[in-house]
């Protein structure tokens, strides 16, 4: 049994990325690579994709979901192997000193529109987790933890539409996000950097969203 993490990075300048390792060992050696691995006898499915990111990536993930089992008889040439993936978005700007170890010889975050030939069936994996995602994000805001703690609209029109990987109508966008009651807008607005008018600043309202989730909501791209 292993596990396995595909992590999204995303940045307001560029876009989203994919956070890979370069293999030390055979199979696949110096083949690029999803950080993961087996699982110890002692441990959680949890605190095994926790521990692999951290050792391989220098990396600890805020938040991991997990996403599938995948377990093709011939996913690994080794032997019989299931690999439970997980996935996590966060903020690739927190994220920039990485440090490969153990099993990887490096560690890099690749543009998600560029990633190189996958070892094992990590193309598949990285697939499966975009197309949740994506689906995602269409019935449940997401992702506000990538943006500044107070941000121009803008900014999240921006965020849906790199994860979407396609423009948004940006007007039912924002209609409908915010009739959600889960962005407050602040008395501060952007530094302009132009001769535009200055946009106003919001911020998510965590508690509002989280009595949504409770309640069910209804809300769709």
């Amino acid at each position: 049994m292993a596990v396995d993490a595909v992590v999204f990075g995303y940045a307001k300048t560029e876009g989203v990325s994919v956070l890979l390792i370069r293999r030390k060992y055979a199979p696949f050696q110096e083949g690029w690579a999803l950080p993961g691995g087996f699982l110890h006898d002692d441990e959680s499915l949890e605190a095994a994709v926790r521990r692999e990111l951290e050792e391989e990536t220098g990396i600890r993930a805020p938040y991991l979901e997990q996403l599938y089992t995948f377990g093709d008889p011939g996913r690994d040439p080794r032997q019989r192997v299931l690999s439970v993936a997980y996935f996590a978005l966060v903020k690739s700007s927190r994220f920039q000193e990485l440090k490969a170890s153990t099993d990887a010889a490096d560690v890099q975050w690749f543009p998600i529109g560029a990633l190189p030939k996958l070892a094992f069936d990590h193309k598949e994996i990285v697939s499966a987790a975009i197309a949740r995602v994506r689906a995602k994000i269409r019935y449940q805001p997401i992702g506000f933890e990538l943006l500044d703690k107070t941000f121009p609209f803008a900014d999240l029109e921006r965020l849906y539409s790199a994860l979407l990987d396609r423009p948004i109508d940006r007007r039912n966008f924002a209609k409908k996000m915010l009739a959600l009651g889960i962005l407050d807008e602040t008395q501060e607005v952007a530094k302009s950097e132009g001769k535009g008018r200055p946009s106003k600043l919001f911020r998510f309202n965590k508690k509002r969203y989280e009595q949504l989730q409770k309640e069910g909501m209804n809300f769709e791209i």
